[in-house]
């Protein structure tokens, strides 16, 4: 998630940005899914907002493969088990309101529900 008023007064001030992204629950993570499961290099993903789809994206779009953005991570930060790399997101980025329900896919199979507190 990204608090936008803050983004927006940081951006205003020429300053960085990141504790617009860096927030307690900023982050929802779902149950982790094997990769096994998965054809990486062809992985829709996607988020309906109460029942409505918002973003869609597929990893065979991305700038960077899965396994160079990994590469490429690991030359500065140690990763372990259960570490997560975020990237950023597909299109479609829009305001969260208290009550709405968030569904999210990896191809066609839902791997998360939340209802925002």
């Amino acid at each position: 998630f990204t608090a936008r008023d803050v983004q927006q007064e940081l951006k205003e001030k020429r300053f960085p940005w990141e504790i617009a992204k860096a927030f307690d629950g900023s982050a929802f993570a779902s149950d982790f899914h094997p990769k096994e499961n998965f054809d990486l290099e062809n992985l829709t993903f996607k988020l309906d907002r109460n029942g409505e789809n918002v973003q869609t994206g597929n990893s065979k779009d991305m700038i960077f493969h899965i396994n160079t953005l990994i590469a490429e991570c690991s030359k500065y930060f140690t990763l372990k088990k259960g570490d997560l790399i975020f990237t950023g997101t597909p299109a479609g980025v829009s305001k969260i309101n208290s009550k709405d329900t968030l569904e999210g896919y990896l191809n066609d199979e839902k791997v998360f529900e939340i209802k925002v507190l």
